[in-house]
Formats: C-alpha cells, structure tokens, sequence
C-alpha cells in the first residue's frame, strides 16, 4: 500500500512529504492508522544529526492512532482500537524485562538503532529503493507498521493528540518524577526546560505534592504554560539563575533538579541547584558523543546523587494507562501543553516553531 509520510534523506535538510510503499504487516505486527503525533525534539536530532541514524528514514515516534490491520499471531490488540504508540518495545523476557526495568529491554535494540522492526527487516521504501524506521515507529506518517509490543489500548474517552503525548512527553517526564526520582509530598523540585517532556515533569510533580517547582527556561513567554501545569515560580535562565534557585530554597538548593533538554552545560548548572543529598534527574538526551562535567569532588563531599531516567523508567503497559486516567480524573492536565495544530504538510513549519521556543507541544493531525 501507499502511505503519505515525512522523510529524512540528509541530515540538516528539511522532511519531505511524500508517498512510500509500506509493506502489510508480518507475524506479530500491526498496521496503524495514524491520528495524531506530537512534535519532538528527538525527531529534530536526528534531522541536525546529533542523533546518527541510517537514511532515508520516516520520523515520528510520540503518536496515537487506530488499528487498521493485524498480522499473524497478534493477541493483545483488535481491529479498531485506540493505541498510544511505545517507543521502546520491550521483550519480556530479557534480563531487564524480568527485573521490572523493560525501558532498557535489550532483545531487540541492535534492530531497533538499525532503522528495523523486531525481525531485523523495514516494510518501508522508496521506489523499490530500502527506506529505515525510526523507533520501530515512523509514525510522521499516515499509516504506520508497527510492533504488537508497541501498542498500548488507551481509553477511547481520551482525546487522540492527548493519547500521543502520552506515548513520549508524558511517560518521560511524568515517569522521571514519580519512578526515577520518586519525590514525595512536600518536596522542592526545579525543571530546567519547560519543552514537552519540562512540562510534564511539572505536571508530575504537582501531581506528587512537591511543595516548590520551580521551572528555568530561556523564553520568558513560557511562564505561564508552566505555572498553568503547576510550577510555582519561573526564572528566566541567566547568570543568577543559581543564585536565584537557592534563594527560594532557604539558600540550600532543591531536593531534586531534573534537565529536561540535554545539554551539557544544562546539567551542569542542574548538578549546582541540587542541595548536598539531593539528586540530579538527568530526562534529557544529549547528543552522541557529547560529554557532561559533574565534578567527583563534589559529588562525594555534598553527597549529591545523578540518576539517569530513560523514557521515564517506565512499564509502559502500566504507566500508559495509569497516565491516561489520570488525565481523565483531571489530575494530569495533558491538554493543557498542546499549544498548536499542524498538518502532515506543514511538518517543518511546526519544527521551526519547536526550535524558535513556542510554548507547549505542537501535534501533527493525519
């Protein structure tokens, strides 16, 4: 079949809209009809190259859509349900998987990095020409094949552009507050960077009671996106910004410091926010390669902890959901970070305005 999609063919180039050929889903896959997919800055990176991938390749990986068509031996999903989309498939069966961490599954990573679905084959191409996968994914696209592992029922209730956030932003950086960090009622938090996965980090820490969120962005227009999402303080990032944390911390620093953008010198300011025992939330990617100076000195003599949260430590199979009636009880306000709509066509306009520091998520309508 044909499928209108976003392609990648050189790095620092814009996506092209055009029609690929996507092959019918083989044994344990599943054709999706897309509905909606955030705009997300890893996509970005793999467009700057920051993330090396293998080209042409089909972006997208926060998405919610329908379930068009089901392969062989497919169990957990029928025809016409809702599904938010997980990024990081899991096995269930691997050392990780049975150690109550399937975000760092290994069974099929290798695959995965290669621009391949499970079996180590694409359904994707271009003129008969090979064409890659993004996170199993791809779904900047109106059609997506996809693994059975990476789909999550979500209610029908839930709107769908809430159903992609979900599948990225939300367990990111919701998942970093409540499974790595586990703050507690009562606790002070500071969120350098109120992108997406910023803002849902202070939305998690609302939701767990911390008593102080203190939100660092470099756009002052988006104060009020985060205070809306619960932060209690914005600071405009600059030279005081320490300075200024710890002077809403009775001079000690927060309990926990999250960088939610993934740059280097981010994490560093980051580690110098923490109080000594607190702990550093490392949620945003830098690029490969790159390297962060924490000083081991210090770490030592003040007792400060770093902890990476990849995909927010989660179990999507249960945090999806969880997410997804808490949205529904009102105590996520999901909606509330979507700030523009875009369609399919206009995929580059909308990456521009990620990048230029628009508030919010912009999602992509398929």
């Amino acid at each position: 079949m044909k499928t209108k999609a976003a392609v990648l063919f050189n790095i620092n180039t814009p996506f092209k809209i055009m029609d690929l050929d996507l092959d019918p889903p083989k044994a344990n896959e599943v054709l999706i009809k897309m509905s909606a997919v955030g705009v997300c800055h890893s996509d970005w990176h793999l467009r700057t190259g920051d993330t090396q991938h293998a080209l042409p390749v089909v972006p997208g990986h926060e998405g919610c859509g329908y379930v068009a068509e089901i392969g062989q031996n497919v169990s957990r999903v029928k025809k016409g349900e809702k599904v938010s989309l997980n990024w990081a498939p899991n096995c269930g069966e691997c050392f990780y998987c049975k150690n109550g961490r399937p975000s760092l599954c290994e069974a099929h990573t290798d695959h995965i990095w290669k621009g391949h679905l499970m079996d180590g084959t694409s359904r994707l191409s271009i003129d008969g020409q090979h064409a890659y996968h993004y996170c199993a994914l791809s779904c900047l696209s109106e059609y997506a094949v996809v693994p059975e592992e990476s789909c999550i029922i979500v209610p029908d209730e839930i709107p769908d552009e809430v159903g992609a956030l979900i599948g990225c932003a939300v367990t990111t950086g919701v998942g970093s507050v409540l499974n790595t960090a586990q703050v507690k009622r009562g606790d002070s938090v500071a969120v350098f960077g109120a992108g997406g996965v910023g803002l849902s980090t202070i939305m998690g820490a609302a939701y767990a009671g911390a008593s102080r969120i203190i939100s660092i962005d470099i756009v002052t227009e988006k104060a009020s996106i985060a205070k809306m999402l619960g932060a209690t303080d914005f600071i405009l990032s600059g030279d005081n910004t320490i300075e200024r944390i710890k002077s809403l911390t009775e001079n000690r620093g927060v309990d926990y410091a999250f960088e939610a953008v993934g740059i280097s010198q981010l994490q560093e300011m980051a580690m110098e926010a923490i109080r000594p025992g607190g702990t550093l939330i490392l949620s945003g990617i830098t690029p490969m390669g790159s390297k962060t100076n924490l000083s081991g000195a210090i770490l030592v003599r003040q007792e400060k902890m770093v902890k990476g949260s990849y995909y927010g430590t989660s179990d999507t199979n249960r945090d999806f959901i969880k997410y997804a009636y808490l949205f529904l009880d009102g105590k996520l306000p999901i909606d509330k970070m979507i700030s523009k709509r875009y369609s399919l066509e206009k995929v580059n306009v909308a990456f521009e305005d990620m990048i230029n520091g628009q508030s919010g998520r912009g999602i992509i309508e398929l």
